[in-house]
This record gives C-alpha cells, sequence and structure tokens, in this order.
C-alpha cells in the first residue's frame, strides 16, 4: 500500500504540474486522490478540510504576514536608495564597484524585506542604470543582481526559515536566525568575488573617491534602515519578544521609519495590505496544502519508506549528504521554495538526524540549496525580475551566471560538511 499510494501522490502531482495547474491545487488534489485509496469518501473530505484549517491555525504563523508587510513597507519607503549608498560606502573603490554595491544592497534589502524578487527588482532599477552608463555590460550588471537576490532569504529576518521551523516539529526559530548569518554574508562575499574577477577580466572602472563628510552623512542616513535588523533580532536573541512579536514590532518600526522619510503617502496603505493579503494568501494557500500533503505521507509512512530506502543505499553520511544536496538542487530548479521546504522537510529530516546532523544546521543546508533554484531556470523568480529589470535575454544572462553558479555550488558544500559555519553564533548566544 505504501509504494502504490507513494506511486499516486507523487505521479499525480506532476502530471498536474506539467499540465499547468497551479502548486497549491495540484498538492489538494494528488493528496486528496490518495486518502481515497485509504479512506472513504466522507471521511477523507472530513479529515482533508480539518487537516488544511489546523495547517495553519498556529500562532508563530501570524509572524509570516507580519514579517511580509514589513518588507513592502520598507520596499516602497524609500529604504533602498539609502541601502544603496551605505553600499556604496562600503565597497565602492573595488573593480565593478557599482556591482559589488549592488550585491551588499542585495544583502541589507534581501534581509529586510524578506524576499528575493523584491531585492532583484529594488536593486536591480537602482543600480542597472548606472553600471549601464559606466560602461557594464548588462549581462554582467543582471548577473550580479540575480545571484547575489537571494542571499538576503538567508540572512534574517527570514519567512523561509519560519516554514522549516514549523515543519520541523519546532526548531527554534531564534538559533535558525542566528544561524542564518554566517552562510548569507558568504553567499554575497562568493558573488563579489565572482563580480571582481570578471571586472577585473573587462576592464570595469572603479567609482568615484567618497569624501569622509559624505561617507560619514550616508552612514548616519542608512542607521535607521540598519537598526531594523538590530532591534527584531536583539529582541527575539534577547528573549525580550518571540518572532511573532518581532514581526509586529517590524511593521510598527517600518511605518514610521517610512512616514518619517516621507516616501510613504497614508493614500498608499490601502494598496499596502492589498499587497500584503495577495502575497500572504499564496504563502498560506501553499502552506495548508502541504500540511495535507504530510498527512496523507504520514497515513502511508512514505517519510520512514523513503527515509529507510536512501538509508538502505548506503550509511556513509558524506553520501547522505551529497545525495541530499543532489535532489534538494535538482527540486529547486522546477519548485518554489516554499512548498519544496514543506514537502521535501518531512523526508530528509529524519535522514539527517540518523547520521547526526543539527536539525538547524539541516534547515541552512535545506535553505541554501532552494535559494540557488530561485536563481535557476526554469522556475527561478528571482532570475526572471533580474532579467526583465535590466531588460535582457534570459539565455544571455545565464551564461554571465555560471561561474557563479559554480562558486555557489562550492559554498554550499563547505556549509554543508563544516556546520559550525551554521551554528557557531547560535552556540555563542545560547539560542
Amino acid at each position: 500500500m505504501t509504494v502504490i499510494a507513494g506511486f499516486v501522490l507523487f505521479i499525480s502531482f506532476f502530471i498536474l504540474l506539467a499540465l499547468g495547474i497551479p502548486i497549491a491545487v495540484s498538492i489538494i488534489i494528488s493528496a486528496i486522490c490518495t486518502l481515497f485509496l485509504i479512506l472513504p469518501f466522507d471521511v477523507t473530505i472530513i479529515t482533508a478540510a480539518q487537516r488544511m484549517v489546523t495547517g495553519i491555525d498556529n500562532f508563530t504563523m501570524l509572524s509570516i504576514p507580519l514579517f511580509v508587510l514589513a518588507g513592502i513597507l520598507m520596499n516602497n519607503g524609500g529604504i533602498a536608495f539609502r541601502l544603496v549608498n551605505f553600499a556604496k560606502v562600503l565597497v565602492g573603490r573595488m573593480p565593478g564597484s557599482l556591482a559589488h554595491t549592488n550585491i551588499v544592497g542585495n544583502m541589507l534589502f534581501g534581509s529586510i524585506s524578506g524576499s528575493s524578487v523584491a531585492a532583484a527588482a529594488a536593486m536591480g532599477r537602482i543600480m542597472t542604470p548606472l553600471q549601464v552608463t559606466q560602461g557594464y555590460k548588462k549581462s554582467y550588471s543582471a548577473a550580479a543582481n540575480i545571484s547575489s537576490a537571494p542571499a538576503g532569504l538567508l540572512i534574517p529576518p527570514s519567512s523561509l526559515l519560519i516554514v522549516y521551523s514549523l515543519v520541523s516539529g519546532g526548531t527554534s526559530i531564534a538559533a535558525l536566525f542566528m544561524a542564518g548569518y554566517i552562510p548569507g554574508i558568504l553567499w554575497g562575499l562568493a558573488c563579489m568575488g565572482v563580480a571582481y574577477v570578471l571586472a577585473k577580466k573587462e576592464g570595469y572602472p572603479i567609482s568615484e573617491r567618497i569624501s569622509w563628510g559624505d561617507r560619514i552623512f550616508l552612514i548616519i542616513n542608512a542607521i535607521p534602515s540598519l537598526l531594523l535588523i538590530v532591534i527584531v533580532m536583539g529582541g527575539i536573541v534577547a528573549g525580550v519578544f518571540t518572532a511573532t512579536e518581532g514581526a509586529a514590532v517590524a511593521v510598527l518600526y517600518a511605518m514610521i521609519l517610512s512616514l518619517f522619510y516621507k516616501s510613504l503617502k497614508l493614500k498608499d496603505i490601502p494598496n499596502i495590505l492589498k499587497e500584503t493579503v495577495e502575497i500572504t494568501g499564496m504563502i498560506l494557500l501553499l502552506i495548508t496544502a502541504s500540511a495535507l500533503f504530510s498527512l496523507v505521507m504520514s497515513f502511508t509512512g512514505l517519510p520512514e519508506a523513503i527515509s529507510n530506502g536512501i538509508l538502505s543505499l548506503t550509511d556513509n553520511p558524506i553520501l547522505l549528504l551529497l545525495l541530499m544536496n543532489l535532489i534538494l538542487l535538482v527540486v529547486g530548479t522546477f519548485m518554489d521554495i516554499t512548498p519544496a521546504v514543506l514537502i521535501f522537510t518531512p523526508i530528509f529530516l529524519p535522514i539527517s538526524e540518523a547520521i547526526g546532523l543539527d536539525p538547524v544546521h539541516f534547515g541552512i543546508v535545506i535553505a541554501f540549496n532552494l535559494c540557488l533554484g530561485n536563481i535557476t531556470p526554469p522556475v527561478g523568480s528571482a532570475l526572471f525580475v533580474g532579467a526583465s529589470v535590466a531588460n535582457v535575454r534570459i539565455e544571455n544572462v545565464i551564461r554571465t551566471l555560471v561561474p557563479y553558479f559554480v562558486v555557489l555550488i562550492i559554498m554550499l558544500l563547505i556549509i554543508t560538511f563544516i556546520p559550525q559555519l551554521s551554528l557557531f553564533l547560535p552556540e555563542l548566544f545560547g539560542v
């Protein structure tokens, strides 16, 4: 029955995806079809409805729409320009300095907005025209923007890590947030390394020197925006408030700051709330669908069967980690991040525990893998947004992105096999 159920569940799911059915609907239909094999019709419908409701009946889940709202407020509140100017102060004297500014800007803005797409769009609109006027190729500027956009999904606050915490059975959100800092920063540094080599090869210019007076002004101007990360993360790590309460604090702070900058008008708020509801609705529909999917897998014993099957192939931890990374990389190329976390965490978490991996470290490994899928075809949302903003063809960007892919995969292996890169900060702060 487990084999038949698994066959029906996954084959029907992939057929529906191939037919162009939205992923959440595909998950729900395939899960219900599989339940029909196990339960009577009326019990199936009642069980499915109850599971889908209880799947999002969680106080921690409230942090997701709040962080989405905070990100949209920051995106519309003039924050991006201040972060770009701050990034110029940090990396403005390197070859290809505008690309480095773009990368650092993505790390800062992506962590605040919690969205690689928002970072790619905001930074791309600001930096691409500047780079074109300096003689940069569009494919070069687009590749630097796209490759670095997901770094902010690892640097907290991150809704991706909140989702992993929920589906993994309550892994500490504070620990996951702290664990994301070093891998997220390493992602950005890896992109800067590639951008530096390509800039030296192409002979791209260095930006004009910024006077010390201007540097001080730009740093002071960016401090209020950067304080959002300090306040939210400091409060969560210190135990002053939970992740959900921290998200509410982030919304209040972003609203006050955006109104103070006078970049946000009160008349803009209805549209901001509408956008928040649309994005949150998509995320929560995926979560409730995946909750049903997880119920079906637990009913049929699929996670245990798959885990035992993989463990029967080898008991070598290195080979198992390489195999899981390979599967997640492939999955990330055709599935969005949130449903991939929800579906594959229950399958791979038992394997990681069997070989002694800390769940916090494994959460970062999953996140890093799936963030790579965010910049690869055929469904890489940051890839398509970044190419669109730069007005460049996808195939031209892909060629320039290849060295970024190579370096980021190497970085993935380093993160995977050196757990302390993820666990050092959580252990240091005792979370």
